[in-house]
């Protein structure tokens, strides 16, 4: 399993948010010398998320994009960009600076052949973004079936509906139906993230990573909550049907100085 460490860039600066809320927000400073401090530290995967571009759809932090993966290719580490990314020439764009994984979350329901026709450009270069929290309203809680048998892991996964445009709508799709629409798209990875735990530092959805990993055969990336390399562990441990998470992405917990970047490598490294 992977350690990506996460850096939210806005205006120009490292920031977090509280839940995707852009009101509760803590500044870390230039997201460049964060992103050195990450590569020093052994990190070989980093997750930006360009909040800017996010909300307006102009990449006015393109230069930092650039100038921080460029920093990575050097040390022969690799970066994953979302946060915008609404077309196939918005991909074709960080894929263009070198970045080796776009992340697509609104367009990939909106507009679902994006992901498939850079899929098949540019194999193993696109992940979706499942960001999913309690259903509110009505949304397509049929559970696909591609031989899956996990009745129990596809009830609970329907009841989680996943959000779009910022977190502030809902692409209409339960967890479960999510994963079947993804299943024959051409993405390489989904990246889960439990909104509820998002820059909460309150601990990862065990239950709810496991349950993916069990009605999908695409790559997982777990994102949200993680505070201790402890969580780091349990995730890395974690394992169904043969199947063990891609990666997870860290932010808060980095951020904050509570979880050890070096010791969270190792003990993924221990964990096979």
């Amino acid at each position: 399993m992977e350690i990506f460490a996460a850096i939210d860039i806005r205006s120009g600066r490292s920031v977090r948010l509280a839940q995707g809320d852009f009101s509760a927000q803590t500044t870390y400073g230039d997201p460049v010398v964060v992103a050195e401090s990450l590569l020093d530290a052994g990190v070989k995967w980093l997750h930006l998320v360009d909040l800017d571009a996010a909300r307006t759809g102009e990449r006015a932090n393109r230069g930092i994009l650039g100038s921080i993966v460029s920093r990575a290719s050097a040390r022969g580490a690799n970066v994953q960009v979302g946060g915008g990314v609404r077309s196939c020439l918005d991909a074709l764009d960080l894929l263009d600076l070198g970045v080796s994984r776009v992340v697509i979350g609104t367009a990939a329901f909106e507009r679902p052949e994006i992901v498939s026709e850079l899929a098949r450009d540019h194999p193993g270069a696109v992940a979706v973004a499942l960001d999913h929290r309690a259903r509110a309203g009505r949304v397509r809680a049929v559970p696909f079936s591609a031989g899956k048998t996990n009745q129990e892991a596809a009830d609970r996964l329907a009841e989680r509906e996943v959000a779009v445009r910022g977190w502030a709508g809902s692409s209409g799709e339960s967890l479960v139906a999510a994963l079947g629409l993804l299943a024959g798209s051409g993405a390489a990875t989904v990246v889960v993230t439990d909104i509820s735990r998002d820059g909460m530092l309150s601990g990862p959805d065990i239950q709810g990573l496991a349950d993916v990993l069990d009605l999908s055969d695409l790559a997982v990336v777990a994102s949200g909550g993680v505070r201790s390399v402890e969580d780091v562990v349990a995730l890395a441990s974690l394992e169904v049907r043969g199947r063990r998470l891609a990666g997870v992405i860290v932010g808060k917990a980095i951020s904050e100085g509570l979880l050890d970047v070096r010791k969270a490598l190792e003990a993924c490294a221990q964990s096979g």
